[in-house]
């Protein structure tokens, strides 16, 4: 069955604590999205800020051009799943095999134009795929249902990778999503930006049971 996962996405400490903790109250798995401000914009909160409950397992998506300089950071912080672009300037590989010498699960993220076919000489190197059909860099927007075609196309490849999906996720896409094969629908605006975030997010769960 798929499962729920609330993103926190900030600028600001302040802003950070807030939706970490709102996430945490009701949430066992959260994604904490970060942008370098090259790669994507805006410049969020820097890695030595982030953190999370113990209770908590957490998803690291690093929306960062040239992440191999904060791989040993993350280490150190240890979270349960660490995503990186297909797109970055990185040896795919090498930062897969980092996160694996140190428990940690790989995860790779595709653009909504980045083909799966793109990856497939290193996908058997995550754990974990990510499609996006969002905005990088901020929460909303529409979510375009024909990418979820490329979940298909990578199980093909893989068929033990996790399948993400990351951009418009709300309770009318979630069945949808779900069906597509997507296992973890992260979800952040819907959320973050209801005024019942916890009902929001059990809304989610409704659609996905």
């Amino acid at each position: 069955m798929s499962v729920a996962c609330p993103t926190v996405l900030a600028t600001s400490k302040e802003e950070y604590d807030l939706q970490m903790k709102r996430a945490a109250s009701f949430a066992p798995r959260i994604q904490i999205d970060l942008m370098d401000g090259d790669f994507a914009q805006p410049r969020s909160v820097d890695i030595g800020t982030i953190w999370w409950p113990e209770s908590v397992v957490a998803d690291v998506h690093l929306m960062y051009k040239h992440p191999m300089e904060h791989v040993d950071e993350l280490i150190k912080l240890k979270p349960s799943l660490v995503i990186i672009h297909a797109e970055a300037k990185v040896d795919l590989k090498l930062f897969a095999h980092k996160l694996h010498e140190a428990g940690i699960a790989a995860g790779i993220c595709l653009l909504a134009d980045t083909p799966v076919d793109q990856i497939k000489d290193v996908i058997n190197e995550f754990e974990h795929l990510l499609i996006f059909g969002g905005t990088l860099g901020s929460f909303g927007g529409q979510a375009d249902l024909s990418l979820t075609k490329k979940a298909s196309e990578a199980k093909e490849l893989n068929p033990s990778l996790e399948i993400g999906w990351d951009g418009g996720v709300n309770d009318k896409i979630a069945k949808p999503l779900s069906r597509s094969g997507v296992d973890v629908l992260n979800a952040g605006g819907f959320i973050q930006k209801a005024k019942d975030p916890e009902g929001a997010y059990k809304l989610l769960l409704q659609g996905i049971s």
